[in-house]
């Protein structure tokens, strides 16, 4: 087994030692610009994340919402490619060699780089995990193989309409952890219902071992705070992205400007998942 697959393990190990909850921050590689997406990474982890999601863009992200899609639009505009983000990942890799790196991304353009190099090179620059969103855990049997051998988590999306069997076909090929989508609908949009997400998030741990990881809807402080205390790490996308977009809008497109802008709102989910961790409330 290699350094790759078993950073993500470590972490939640090393984590739950620590009775703190994961904090995962998804960004959207080449967003606002390629040359920010690397030191925007090391900054993350400076204002206390624990792993990175990182967006790989495609023209159709269809379980995005719009924050995510400008987000992705703006990456395209400066043609970031499938090759592109791994060699970001390299660079990342030069001062980083702990923190686990998730790829979120659809299956398109996987399958035109092809399938087994894609694994080959996702592993060799350091990616510990793959979230392919159009792929189900029944169709795996072309891409699975190829991620095992190079030794990647393979991460799959669970919902609350999500059927029995197939959270039985996660729990088989799945690894990593499981990420648990909050609410129906695309990155960003409803609200959370809490007492929800607790009775799904209960049933969902009694099917599966790994880690459950919350993500989508997760806004404000309150809901990181809320969703803490229920799962083992806290994805936060379209508000950290929300904030660049912002800057775009307002021409304040320098590096200093998202570094502090970015860092600055990650550290408030940070704060509010540390006081979750230590039983006590915001304020």
């Amino acid at each position: 087994m290699t350094q790759t697959s078993r950073r993500i393990a470590e972490t939640f190990s090393a984590l739950k030692e620590q009775k703190r909850t994961a904090l995962i921050p998804y960004i959207t590689a080449g967003d606002p610009h390629p040359d920010m997406t690397v030191p925007l990474m090391h900054s993350l982890v400076d204002a206390g994340a624990d792993m990175l999601e990182l967006g790989v863009p495609f023209s159709d992200p269809m379980a995005d919402g719009p924050v995510i899609q400008k987000a992705v639009e703006r990456a395209l505009s400066h043609q970031v490619s499938l090759r592109q983000v791994l060699e970001m990942v390299v660079q990342f890799r030069q001062k980083d060699a702990h923190t686990p790196v998730i790829l979120m991304g659809y299956l398109n353009p996987i399958e035109a780089m092809g399938v087994e190099t894609f694994a080959h090179q996702a592993q060799q620059s350091g990616v510990d995990a793959v979230l392919t969103v159009d792929m189900p855990p029944e169709e795996t049997e072309f891409y699975l193989p190829a991620l095992k051998q190079a030794s990647t988590d393979l991460i799959f999306l669970v919902s609350p309409t999500t059927p029995e069997s197939r959270l039985t076909a996660v729990n088989e090929q799945g690894s990593g952890f499981v990420y648990y989508v909050s609410l129906k609908g695309v990155t960003g949009s409803g609200r959370l219902d809490v007492d929800d997400v607790a009775t799904h998030v209960a049933s969902l741990r009694q099917r599966t071992a790994m880690p459950v990881a919350i993500g989508f809807g997760i806004r404000d402080a309150q809901a990181a705070h809320a969703m803490a205390q229920l799962g083992d790490a806290v994805i936060i996308g379209s508000a950290l992205v929300r904030e660049i977009e912002t800057l775009v809008e307002q021409n304040q497109v320098n590096f200093e400007t998202v570094q502090a802008r970015v860092t600055s709102q990650l550290r408030c989910f940070r704060d509010a998942i540390d006081l979750a961790d230590a039983g006590k409330e915001l304020e």
